[in-house]
């Protein structure tokens, strides 16, 4: 894998990509300049000109598939940005698994508000991917107990992991049991992050508390790398109801 930094983050770029970057870069002049292994380098200036222009080509091409690709990733994240998830709670990350979130028939979209009693029960979620690939699943409140003073920041409401691929967390082993939104002050963020596992888990220590737990400190200590899917939706308490 390999780092691109910004003035404030950190994007690690799949080596998939790099191999792509270095074959659209450089092929044409292996196919153009060659070695013959029993003659010296030969060359004409015809093959010159033209590996030349194949490799301006190549680059134009790449240049439009970098920008769709950065386009299409900007989008992606930039809710996450924009609500300090990124930032908050995990590391700017290239989104590679679709991860769909129910409670009940309610979609859960970035920044969406959802009443905590519409998800007492844990909600429903399916992810894509290989059943060969291995995931780890947390559900995470950066908000508590208030927005403003988040002194007990991150208060961690489920963690579930070795969750086959194209399945859902009821094929995984929970390791902290799911606890529904209980916001007492102001409005918080519950935040759903997928980690892709390099290997089993089997046994993992359930942390000591709830409060002040750490998603970044927990996907070092598992080897977890940076999120594959992450997304978030909005609760507030919700006001009693009066008695006649």
């Amino acid at each position: 894998m390999a780092l691109l930094y910004s003035q404030n983050y950190k994007i690690e770029v799949p080596d998939i990509l790099i191999r792509f970057f270095f074959f659209f870069f450089f092929s044409p002049l292996e196919n153009h300049y060659y070695i013959n292994p029993m003659l010296k380098a030969t060359t004409t200036n015809s093959a010159v000109a033209s590996a030349i222009h194949s490799l301006l080509m190549r680059c134009l091409s790449l240049t439009l598939l970098l920008c769709i690709a950065f386009l299409v990733m900007a989008a992606s994240v930039e809710p996450l940005v924009v609500g300090r998830v990124i930032g908050d709670v995990v590391d700017m990350f290239i989104p590679s698994v679709s991860m769909s979130v129910y409670f009940g028939s309610k979609h859960v979209t970035n920044g969406c508000d959802i009443k905590p009693s519409m998800a007492i029960s844990p909600p429903k979620v399916t992810l894509t991917g290989n059943m060969d690939n291995l995931y780890t699943l947390v559900m995470t409140d950066p908000d508590a107990p208030s927005p403003s003073e988040p002194s007990m920041r991150e208060w961690i409401h489920w963690i579930v992991v070795d969750i086959p691929g194209g399945t859902n967390p009821t094929r995984g082993k929970e390791i902290l049991p799911y606890v529904g939104p209980r916001p007492p002050v102001g409005i918080h963020r519950y935040i759903f992050v997928l980690f892709q596992q390099k290997e089993p888990l089997g046994l993992v220590e359930q942390p000591p508390a709830r409060a002040s737990f750490n998603t970044r400190y927990f996907a070092r200590q598992l080897d977890l790398g940076l999120p594959v899917a992450t997304v978030y939706f909005n609760s507030q308490k919700e006001p009693a109801t009066k008695r006649r």
